[in-house]
């Protein structure tokens, strides 16, 4: 078995398995469908671990057969992304299909196939709540039981309404001057003059009069709308003094219209939902395993590997048969015993 996330897939919808399956293959695809078909879904399939299985041939001969197999439609390589936490590595994958299938149907359902499982099981309702989630307190028992009645038939006790009793108190005299509005409690200074005010206190050069942190009051307070917190407000307003000020106001008028941040946009404080990214599927060359689209790998072959594949099977005059091979091993064992016969 390959690790997780690794080795074979079967493709859906193929036909139930037969005894006639792959008999149109030669012998050597034909062995080789024939164990690759019956493996598990997760199995190894490189070429090495397919040799360590397979007795009668080695890993050219398993590398050619998977290549036969991949241009008749039976498998594709493919490597796609999984997801593990925060880190997503890339694995390649195996897909087999008993049933031979064209390029088009490869094309469409390798584009379509979700190969990873980005998201992960979906919590089980019955599974019960950890121990430091305190249990629900149950509802307090009713203080007064009384008979059980039903609530549409019991009828609304009447209402209780108070007695007036008469006002034997003789009533204030009426005045003509209104009652006095209670005083709205004083403001006190804001940010932007407290900042200016505590200059002195980091620069005594800078010591500003309460006329003076009236005055630039709404300056300073343009900053801090802006965005600027008050120490960099004050680091601006102290940061390189020359040797000697002879005017502080005027100095420091000066450097909160020089200095004046820019309005930032307001930052979105709503956190985005991430759009799902798609799913992509990368098709390998089943021969060199290059890598591409799975329309620019016809038959699951790169350009050069399917030019060397139809040039070989041009080349060849036929592929043998088990008469065939059955035959040329009768001759070559005839023509052995005639020779020793000779000797």
């Amino acid at each position: 078995m390959a690790n997780p996330g690794y080795g074979k897939r079967s493709a859906p919808d193929q036909r139930p398995r037969t005894p006639q399956d792959f008999a149109l293959l030669p012998v050597r695809e034909r062995y080789v469908a024939g164990f690759v078909d019956h493996l598990p879904d997760g199995a190894a399939m490189s070429v090495k671990q397919l040799a360590k299985q397979v007795p009668l041939y080695g890993q050219q001969a398993i590398s050619s057969a998977l290549t036969a197999l991949s241009a008749a439609g039976h498998l594709r390589r493919v490597r796609c992304p999984v997801s593990a936490g925060d880190e997503t590595r890339w694995v390649s994958r195996t897909f087999w299909s008993r049933t031979a299938r064209d390029n088009e149907w490869w094309t469409t359902y390798l584009t379509t196939e979700n190969t990873t499982q980005a998201a992960g099981p979906e919590p089980d309702a019955t599974t019960p709540p950890p121990p430091w989630v305190p249990d629900e307190e149950p509802p307090p028992p009713p203080k007064d039981p009384g008979p059980q009645q039903d609530p549409e038939t019991t009828a609304v006790p009447q209402q209780r309404t108070q007695v007036q009793t008469p006002n034997t108190e003789p009533e204030p005299p009426a005045t003509d001057t209104p009652p006095a509005a209670p005083r709205a409690p004083e403001a006190g200074p804001s940010t932007a003059f407290l900042a200016l005010a505590r200059l002195g206190r980091s620069d005594h050069r800078l010591a500003l009069s309460a006329d003076d942190c009236t005055a630039l009051e709404p300056q300073a307070a343009e900053w801090l709308a802006r965005g600027v917190s008050v120490d960099h407000l004050t680091s601006a307003l102290t940061a390189g003094l020359p040797t000697e000020i002879g005017y502080p106001a005027g100095l420091i008028r000066r450097r909160l219209t020089d200095k004046m941040p820019p309005r930032l946009p307001a930052e979105n404080t709503t956190p985005d939902t991430p759009t799902p990214t798609a799913r992509r599927v990368l098709m390998e060359c089943t021969d060199c395993g290059r890598p591409g689209r799975p329309e620019a790998l016809p038959d699951g072959l790169c350009r050069p590997c399917r030019t060397t594949h139809n040039q070989a099977s041009a080349e060849a005059p036929g592929h043998p048969t088990e008469g065939d091979e059955a035959a040329d091993i009768t001759t070559h064992m005839t023509n052995l015993r005639d020779l020793l016969k000779t000797v």
